[in-house]
């Protein structure tokens, strides 16, 4: 059987030229109990009698062959357990995965969508979720997956605006129940990318805000292929917002490219204020202002950062390029000032935005 699964994994690559796997269900192959009922909070729960040794075996003896049929294919393993090592080199004891799917992040999403007023939203919580991994083992952050956007349950998009997502999005239509969805929608896949991993992954449709869920045709719906699609066209609709969620997508991963934030280490938390709804922080020497207070903006809010000198706000969720409100001076110039003994910036920080400053 061993031998069978391998030469499976060489026949995709050889004859398909797959430059990748996602393993689905790690956690059910690496425990004799499938990781069910268990909250893995002490390492014998990883490494005592339940580990499944002859599969952790097999996953190492497929890394490596992965590895050395095509150099730089990547390994994502699907683990709810947190296995310490499955992301490290079988060389130091790994198990040689590059990466695990950070999949407690859409699920948290959701949750708080589904069960929490907006005013209610705790920021430590979200602080917590998005950073919760091993320093060394590298994590893919997604706001959405497939769970989320198959029949049975809802989008991001579809969560935020529900019915007015199918009335409301008009290029000039003020509907607050849309504005409002647009403005968290921008605020949680940019937080997300900023925090949640050292990559990033866009299901079909989320990077504009697709409406509907996934269907493939079966019993239950007769057959139907109706809804085993993705409407690419609405982001391409000038009369439709779809097209600002789109081009915020693409200033996000770019900004993200061009600064190389995704290999930088960790972030730092520069200020959490509940009170204000506001969360800061530094990562690959960019400060990311989240204020996702309902509807209170702050002028002159002042907060600490690490590195002084000159900055300038490079992304903004509130540019109208966006369907922002435009509150934002893009063009000015930030200079940091002494104050308490500790270097500070001054803003204004606007409800439901997102912004990206980085020294000048």
């Amino acid at each position: 059987m061993q031998q069978f699964l391998l030469s499976n994994l060489r026949y995709w690559l050889e004859e398909f030229h797959f430059d990748g796997f996602r393993f689905d269900g790690v956690t059910s192959m690496l425990y004799h109990h499938h990781g069910e009922g268990v909250a893995f909070s002490t390492y014998a729960q990883y490494f005592g009698p339940e580990a499944d040794e002859d599969a952790i075996l097999y996953l190492q003896l497929a890394s490596t062959l992965v590895q050395e049929l095509k150099r730089g294919a990547l390994l994502i393993a699907e683990d709810m357990s947190g296995l310490p090592g499955l992301c490290r080199p079988i060389s130091e004891g790994g198990v040689g995965f590059n990466y695990r799917l950070g999949m407690g992040i859409p699920d948290y999403w959701i949750k708080l969508l589904k069960h929490r007023r907006d005013e209610d939203w705790n920021l430590g919580e979200l602080w917590y979720t998005l950073t919760n991994r091993r320093v060394g083992e590298k994590t893919v952050a997604y706001a959405e997956s497939h769970d989320q956007a198959l029949v049975g349950d809802k989008t991001l998009a579809h969560w935020l605006m529900d019915a007015a997502i199918y009335s409301h999005m008009s290029k000039n239509d003020p509907d607050p129940v849309v504005a409002r969805g647009m403005a968290l929608h921008k605020m949680i896949r940019l937080i997300t990318l900023a925090l949640g991993g050292e990559a990033y992954l866009t299901f079909i449709g989320n990077e504009f805000g697709h409406p509907e869920w996934v269907d493939f045709p079966r019993q239950g719906n007769d057959w139907s292929y109706h809804y085993a699609r993705r409407q690419w066209s609405l982001a391409d609709n000038p009369d439709l917002k779809y097209q600002y969620l789109l081009a915020f997508d693409k200033a996000m991963i770019g900004m993200a490219r061009s600064r190389r934030l995704l290999a930088a280490g960790h972030a730092q938390l520069l200020n959490n204020d509940p009170e204000n709804q506001v969360l800061i922080f530094e990562r690959g020497g960019l400060i990311f202002v989240f204020n996702f207070h309902v509807e209170r903006s702050v002028p002159d809010y002042r907060f600490f950062v690490p590195n002084p000198g000159r900055y300038r706000v490079i992304l903004s969720s509130d540019s109208p390029q966006f369907d922002g409100f435009n509150r934002v001076d893009d063009a000015l110039i930030y200079e940091t000032f002494r104050e308490d003994d500790v270097d500070k910036l001054s803003l204004y920080v606007t409800s439901r935005t997102a912004l990206v400053l980085a020294r000048v």
